[in-house]
C-alpha cells in the first residue's frame, strides 16, 4: 500500500501540470478565435483544434462557451492593468509619468490587437460578462486611484491644471490611440495615407502626447 501511494503521489504533479498547460492552451486558442470571430462567431470545434485538446475538456474546465468568453474578456482587462502596474509611473515626475502612459498605451493596442476586438465585442455584450466582477472593479479602482495621484501631485506642483479627473482622462488617453486603429484601414482609404506605415504610428503616438499634455498641463 505504502508503495502504490509513493507511486500515486509521485505522479500527480504531472497530471496537475499537464491540466495547467491544457488550460492555458484553451485559452490562447480561445482568445485568438473570440477576437476573430466574436461571442457569437466562434466555435468550440474551432477552439479545440488550436489548443490541441476536446471538446469535454473545454465544457469540464469552463463550463460553456459563453463562461469562457467572460474568463477570457476579464484576463484581457486583468492583462493590460498588470502591465501598467510594471511601469512604476509613482517615480516619475507628473509630466513624465502620464508621457509614459500615453505610450503605454499606444504600444499595448499596437502589441495586442485582440484587445481591441474583445473589448469591442464585449460592448456589443453589452457588458453583461464583466458587470458582475468584482476582480475587475477593485483592480480598475486601484488603477484610477494611482492615476488620480498623479494628476493630484502635478496639480500641486504647478505642471498641471487643477480639477482633472483621472477617469476622464484615460478616456481620453485611450480613445485617441483606440479610434485611430480601429479605422485604420477605413482612415487609410479616405485619407489616401497608409495609417499603419512605421513612420505614421510615430507620428500619432507624437500626436497622441502632444494633445494629452497640451489637455492637461497649466
Amino acid at each position: 500500500m505504502t508503495r502504490l501511494t509513493k507511486t500515486a503521489q509521485s505522479s500527480s504533479p504531472p497530471r496537475i501540470r499537464d491540466a495547467e498547460a491544457t488550460k492555458l492552451r484553451i485559452l490562447e486558442a480561445a482568445k485568438k478565435e473570440f477576437a476573430q470571430n466574436g461571442l457569437e462567431g466562434a466555435r468550440v470545434d474551432a477552439i479545440a483544434l488550436e489548443a490541441q485538446a476536446n471538446k469535454r475538456m473545454i465544457y469540464h474546465y469552463f463550463e460553456s462557451k459563453e463562461n469562457l468568453f467572460k474568463v477570457i474578456i476579464e484576463q484581457a482587462y486583468l492583462d493590460i492593468r498588470s502591465e501598467e502596474a510594471l511601469l512604476n509611473l509613482e517615480k516619475l515626475s507628473p509630466k513624465e509619468a502620464i508621457t509614459e502612459f500615453v505610450k503605454f498605451t499606444w504600444n499595448y493596442y499596437l502589441k495586442n490587437p485582440e484587445f481591441i476586438t474583445l473589448v469591442n465585442n464585449e460592448n456589443l455584450n453589452k457588458a453583461r460578462h464583466i458587470k458582475n466582477s468584482s476582480v475587475l472593479r477593485e483592480v480598475s479602482k486601484n488603477f484610477v486611484a494611482r492615476i488620480q495621484a498623479i494628476l493630484d501631485k502635478g496639480e500641486q506642483d504647478g505642471t498641471f491644471r487643477s480639477g482633472l479627473d483621472a477617469v476622464q482622462v484615460n478616456i481620453t488617453i485611450a480613445s485617441i490611440g483606440y479610434y485611430y486603429l480601429t479605422n485604420s484601414h477605413t482612415g487609410s482609404v479616405i485619407f489616401n495615407r497608409d495609417f499603419l506605415s512605421k513612420t505614421a504610428l510615430q507620428e500619432r503616438l507624437t500626436f497622441n502626447i502632444d494633445t494629452i499634455l497640451r489637455l492637461i498641463l497649466l
